[in-house]
């Protein structure tokens, strides 16, 4: 079975979750799966553009797939979080959810100036997390050279709004409606 049919297969859909009308895509049977999981990471990795400094991942399966894509790529590994969650100065982020709004964070001095950044999540909805997450990047005067997620919900129009922002996207899986 190639990676793709494996990796559909190991993705539930949960209707009205976290709220009425939105269908969740749980990757928890995936992540549980060590050949669907290690197929995720293979797939992410490949879709990564040459020269990678560094993998943003954001909060929280952003990191679960962008820490083994970073060691794949023989990069760094910055996260992305909540407000609240780190440490020291941050820049910060407000972005929309498909059900809400809510805001991204990441260490002020995550980013060397010029680094070639790939950013990695599990899901692209609406764009908000992806368009958040390469305003902070490019505040620490960082390059996003790639965007790759694993699952691309396309009736959503996320990826033709980020690229009239300038941000290419690369799914491993698209789901059309």
């Amino acid at each position: 079975m190639d990676n793709r049919r494996c990796l559909t297969g190991l993705i539930r859909d949960v209707p009205d979750w976290p709220t009425a009308g939105v269908v969740f895509k749980d990757i928890t049977p995936l992540l549980a799966d060590p050949a669907g999981f290690n197929a995720a990471v293979v797939e992410l990795t490949r879709l990564a553009p040459a020269e990678v400094d560094v993998v943003v991942g954001m909060e929280a399966r952003g990191f679960i797939f962008g820490a083994p894509v970073a060691m794949a790529l023989g990069a760094g590994f910055v996260p992305v979080r909540k407000p609240g969650k780190l440490p020291r100065e941050v820049v910060e982020q407000e972005f929309a959810l498909e059900y809400g709004t809510d805001r991204l964070t990441m260490h002020a001095d995550a980013l060397q100036p010029g680094a070639r950044v790939l950013i990695v999540d599990d899901i692209l909805a609406t764009g908000g997390t992806v368009a958040a997450t390469a305003a902070l990047v490019q505040a620490l005067d960082a390059e996003v050279v790639g965007v790759a997620v694993l699952m691309e919900l396309a009736f959503l129009g996320a990826r033709q709004r980020l690229a009239e922002q300038g941000i290419d996207i690369d799914p491993v899986l698209v789901v059309e409606g």
